[in-house]
């Protein structure tokens, strides 16, 4: 399995709007009341919500394709950091999903190290995400991708306020270490 990571176009907007929804739900549903979900599922994703991201000059969608398919992917925000933060030059990760069938096939590896990239290519000094707490998976390969936590966020999922990890990597640094990917 090769991936091919892109930058996604105007086109990809209705494939990718239910891929995500898709990936959101199977993340989160089990833990999170049905009416909070399909309001958030309406709010943040249909063919012209990704249509309008994907055209935003702040926003970075980057695909992960296999064979064609669209098997993860990941948004980032550039010159955004949480209030109250002082971040260099800060990228944020806003949505980072690789769909369930390519766990442990090292495709996040390989999609974090293009998010990396992207974000020092537009100029980033730190990679930041938001993260659920309870969400030990995600927690974990973020660490293993040279995160650390810095902080907590809110998130609003419908009528709940969550908070999440908020977790950065200088991207300084990054280039030390050994390159994050499949090993």
């Amino acid at each position: 399995m090769t991936p091919t990571i892109r930058t996604a176009q105007v086109a990809d907007a209705g494939v990718l709007a239910r891929f995500a929804a898709r990936t959101f739900f199977e993340t989160y549903a089990a833990a999170n009341d049905p009416a909070d979900m399909e309001g958030h599922l309406a709010a943040k994703y249909g063919d012209a919500i990704q249509a309008a991201e994907i055209q935003n000059p702040a926003l970075v969608y980057l695909l992960a394709e296999v064979d064609g398919a669209l098997a993860g992917y990941a948004l980032l925000r550039l010159e955004h950091a949480p209030d109250g933060t002082a971040l260099e030059r800060p990228v944020e990760l806003v949505r980072f999903y690789v769909a369930r069938e390519w766990h442990g096939h090292g495709l996040a590896h390989t999609l974090m190290a293009a998010c990396v990239e992207e974000a020092r290519r537009r100029g980033g000094r730190t990679l930041w995400l938001a993260v659920w707490q309870q969400n030990s998976r995600a927690i974990a390969f973020y660490r293993k991708s040279g995160f650390a936590v810095a902080g907590t966020v809110a998130f609003r999922l419908g009528s709940q306020l969550q908070d999440d990890h908020m977790m950065t990597l200088e991207l300084e640094s990054a280039g030390s270490r050994e390159p994050v990917g499949p090993r």
